[in-house]
Formats: structure tokens, sequence, C-alpha cells
């Protein structure tokens, strides 16, 4: 690993960018909506702000603790492949005492959140945690990695349901599955721009288990299956014609990754899937919204 004292002090960042950066801040835009979402839902309303402020601390500070935690236990494996090795960790611009501590401190608000929210979340956060902490060994054991990162994330909407209502139904499980799809089907894309790195290093994916166009059919077929999960989620509650009518952009965003990779390829697509399914999450808490105000 990369001593600080090497990095020019003309390119050190606060401290404040350098942890944003560390656990990829924008990328809540995955999470975070479709917490709402499942917030709402479960309301079929807007909850109180208590709970949607408590719920917004909870899920910064959980993906917080996740991302940190992965890139301490995945810091060795980022110092070896070229694309991460510029990472904070193992570029030496953060130290591992630093991280572990801010790791403990966003678990610490997590906790806090939890027992501010519905009672079960009192008992139910360690759940979330061991998901935190399983997820990023589970590629070095099995290519279902990316599912295993998806359901993570999919705790987020069923997490919100349960800490606004107090119970579960079916509608929060379709969401933690469908999730658990959108973000597996993504995360299998990503995974192709590893694959010589990944069969090196005996780290498993689809695409380093069965290819790159498996892996993009994985991606195509996920996808699809999270739109008729969440189509599922509007007929277990009811919701109105509005829901369905949104649903038709929510599937075309999607299913537009695998559209573009297939017309253009991989390589010229690049990491503009991300940005793409970025919107995904915005648009569906949108729809949410739209179809509550019209019950």
């Amino acid at each position: 690993m990369a001593d600080r004292s090497a990095v020019p002090a003309s390119k050190r960042a606060a401290r404040p960018v350098l942890f944003a950066r560390l656990i990829k801040v924008e990328h809540s835009v995955y999470a975070l909506p479709f917490a709402y979402a499942g917030a709402i839902l479960a309301d079929l309303g807007l909850p109180s702000w208590q709970a949607l402020v408590w719920i917004t601390v909870a899920m910064v500070a959980g993906r917080s603790a996740a991302m940190a935690l992965n890139r301490l236990i995945d810091a060795e494996l980022d110092a070896r492949n070229p694309r991460t090795a510029s990472r904070e960790l193992p570029a030496g611009r953060l130290r591992r005492g630093e991280v572990v501590a801010f790791t403990v401190v966003s678990l610490g608000v997590l906790v806090l959140a939890a027992f501010n929210l519905s009672p079960p979340c009192r008992y139910l956060w360690p759940i979330v945690v061991a998901a935190f902490v399983l997820y990023p060994y589970t590629k070095r054991f099995t290519w279902f990695c990316h599912y295993a990162l998806g359901l993570t994330d999919g705790l987020a909407p069923a997490a919100a349901w349960i800490a606004v209502s107090g119970s579960l139904a079916l509608a929060p499980v379709l969401l933690f599955f469908a999730v658990g799809l959108w973000v597996g089907g993504f995360d299998a894309i990503y995974g192709c721009f590893d694959v010589e790195f990944d069969r090196r290093e005996g780290i498993h994916s689809i695409a380093a288990r069965f290819g790159q166009a498996a892996a993009l059919r994985a991606a195509a077929a996920s996808h699809a299956a999270a739109i008729a999960l969440l189509v599922w989620v509007g007929i277990s509650l009811g919701l109105p014609l509005a829901y369905y009518v949104g649903m038709v952009l929510v599937g075309a965003l999607l299913m537009w990754s695998s559209v573009d990779i297939a017309r253009r390829g991989l390589s010229r697509v690049g990491m503009m899937f991300m940005t793409v399914n970025g919107l995904v999450g915005i648009v569906y808490l949108g729809v949410v919204a739209a179809a509550v105000v019209a019950l």
C-alpha cells in the first residue's frame, strides 16, 4: 500500500472530500430513492417528517459503513488491480485506521437511527450490518456475488417499510427482490470490465465464469424480472393507473443499458450504463409519489 507521504501535497484533497470519494457518495441515488419509495408505499402517503429524517440518517450512515467496509476488505485486491489502484486506501491518501474509525462511527449512527424508528428496527439492524460484512467476501467464492450486492441494497426499501409501518407485507418483499435483481444486473455488467484481473486473481463473477455475453444476458434477464416484480408491487397494493403508466418509463430505463450495449458494444458505452441506472430509482420514486397522490 502506498505511503501517504509519497502523495504530493498539491494533490491531497481535504479529508471530507476523500471520504466522499471513498464511499462514492454520488451512488446514493441507487438505494436512497427506493428507501423513500418503500416508506411512502408503507403509508400510501407521505410519512412523518421525523420518520423521513431518521430513514435518511439510517440510509446515509448504513451506506457509508457498507462502502467503507468494502474498501477495507478489498484494499489489497484494489491495490493489485490497475483500475482500482488509485482509490483512497491503496493509493495511501487515507490510512486504514482512519477508515476503520469512520466505519465505526457510521455504524453507531445507523444504530442510533434504528432506535428512533419503529420498534422492530431496534432488533433488526444486525441483519443489515451482517449483509454489509458478508457481501465483500462473496466475490471470493461465488459468481452470485452480484446478487449478494443487489439484495444488500434491496434491504433499503424493505427496511424503510418496516421503519414506517413496524410490520412486513408482500410489497416490501417484492421491492427487496426487485432492487436485488436491478442492482445485481448492472453489477454483472460492471464485472465485465475486470474479467482478466478477476480470472487471474481467482475472483468470481458471471463474466469471469461464463463470459461477457452471458453476463450481459443475465443482466437483461434480471432487469426484465425486476420490472415484473415492480408491477406486482402495484397490483399487491391496488395502486392506480398512474403507477403502471410510470412503470413504462421505469422499464424503458431499466432495459436501455442492454439495448445500448447490444447496439454499440460495451467498450463504446463504457460507464454510461451506470448513469442511466442511477436514474431508475429517482424516476421510480416519482412514479410512486404520483401514484399515491392519484389514490
